[in-house]
C-alpha cells in the first residue's frame, strides 16, 4: 500500500519536474538495468565506466540519488569525493620549476637536524654546502625534523660529555677449591668502559680497599665522581681517601644495583668469560688469571658500546699473516697480523 502511494505521488509530482532530470533519472534506471542483466551469480559488479557515469549523473543532477538501487547513496558521494582528489592531484603535478630534492639529501638533512639539535636550518645548510650540495636553505628548513619546544641535547649527549669524569667501584666473591671465598675487588671507568683495576683479598677492609684506590688513580688522573654500593666495607677511611684525592664520593640508593649499571655488567663478562671456568686454586692463582683478564678486556676485547672497539683503541691491520696468541690460558685468543 505504501508503494503503490509513492508511486502515486511520483506520477503526480512528474509534470512538475524539468526535463533534463526525468531523462537524467531515466538514464540512471535503464544503467543499472544493464548492470543487473550483466550479473551472472553473486554481487553486483560495477566496472570503472559505471563508476564514471553514475558520477558524472549526480554531478550535474544530485536528485538520481532517489533512484539509485543497485548502490547506497554514500557510496556514491565516497566515489565523487575519490574522483575529486585524483582530479586535483593530477591538476596539481609539478610542471617543471625548481628541482625536487633527492631523497637521500632529504635523509640526509633530517640525519643532522637529529643529530645535531642546537642547529638551525642556516648551520646545516653551511655544512651541505661544504659537502658540495646545493640546495636552498629554504629546502634545508623544510626538511628538517620539526621539534616542539627549545632545543636541547638528548640524555645520551649528556652521559658522554660527562663519563670520562666518572667511575665506579664494586666488590664480587669468587669461591676457591678449598670452599674458602676470595673477594675480588675492581674499578672501572665509563668512557671507554677501561677496566683500571683489580686485585684480589681474603680479608677486605676499609684501609685495603682505600689503599688500592690510591694505587689506581696516580694524583693527576682521578675522576671526578666515584659510584659505588652502600656496603659496609666503605667506611670512613674510604671516603676521607676519596675526598683527599678530589673524588666527589656517590653512594647508590639501598638496593639498587641497577645505578651501577657498568661496573655490573663488567662483573657479569668477568664470571661469564673467565672465572666461571676456572676451579680457583688460591689468592695468588686468581690474581693472576684476573691481571691476564684485565690485559684482554682492555687491549683486546672489542666492545658493542665502543662500535666494536677495545678500551684501548686498537689499530686496523690489513696486510700480513694472521696468526693468534692464546690468552688466559686458551680461553681467548688475540687475531693479529704478522
Amino acid at each position: 500500500m505504501i508503494g503503490l502511494f509513492c508511486f502515486a505521488l511520483a506520477v503526480l509530482g512528474s509534470p512538475f519536474k524539468s526535463k533534463l532530470r526525468l531523462e537524467a533519472e531515466n538514464a540512471v534506471l535503464r544503467r543499472q538495468l544493464v548492470v543487473l542483466r550483466r550479473r551472472r551469480r553473486g554481487r553486483v559488479r560495477l566496472t570503472n565506466l559505471d563508476r564514471w557515469f553514475f558520477i558524472q549523473l549526480y554531478r550535474w543532477f544530485p536528485a538520481i540519488l532517489k533512484v539509485l538501487i543497485i548502490i547506497r547513496p554514500e557510496i556514491l558521494v565516497r566515489w565523487h569525493r575519490a574522483g575529486f582528489r585524483c582530479y586535483w592531484r593530477w591538476k596539481s603535478r609539478p610542471r617543471g620549476g625548481r628541482p625536487q630534492v633527492e631523497t637521500e639529501l632529504r635523509v640526509l638533512i633530517r640525519r643532522m637536524s637529529v643529530d645535531n639539535p642546537l642547529w638551525g636550518a642556516p648551520r646545516i645548510h653551511g655544512e651541505l654546502l661544504k659537502l658540495g650540495f646545493q640546495v636552498a636553505q629554504s629546502s634545508v628548513a623544510k626538511y628538517m625534523v620539526k621539534r616542539r619546544g627549545r632545543p636541547n641535547q638528548g640524555w645520551r649527549t649528556f652521559l658522554h660529555n660527562h663519563a670520562p669524569d666518572i667511575a665506579a667501584l664494586d666488590f664480587f666473591v669468587v669461591p676457591t677449591i678449598g670452599f674458602k671465598l676470595l673477594y675480588a675487588f675492581v674499578i672501572v671507568r665509563l668512557d671507554r668502559r677501561e677496566l683500571v683495576w683489580i686485585n684480589v683479598t681474603a680479608h677486605p677492609t676499609a684501609e685495603w680497599v682505600a689503599r688500592q684506590i690510591t694505587e689506581a688513580f696516580p694524583w693527576n688522573e682521578a675522576p671526578g665522581y666515584m659510584i659505588r654500593d652502600r656496603d659496609c666495607i666503605y667506611g670512613a677511611v674510604v671516603t676521607r681517601r676519596l675526598r683527599a684525592m678530589g673524588i666527589r664520593d656517590r653512594p647508590t640508593a639501598p638496593a639498587s644495583p641497577w645505578q651501577n649499571g657498568f661496573v655490573e655488567r663488567l662483573i657479569g663478562s668477568i664470571r661469564r668469560e673467565c672465572v666461571d671456568h676456572i676451579i680457583v686454586l688460591g689468592e695468588a692463582h686468581l690474581r693472576r688469571i684476573l691481571k691476564s683478564y684485565l690485559r684482554y678486556y682492555n687491549e683486546t676485547r672489542t666492545h658493542l658500546a665502543l662500535d666494536k672497539d677495545a678500551p684501548v683503541s686498537r689499530p686496523v691491520q690489513r696486510t700480513g699473516v694472521v696468526r693468534s696468541r692464546a690468552i688466559v690460558g686458551g680461553l681467548h685468543h688475540h687475531y693479529l697480523r704478522v
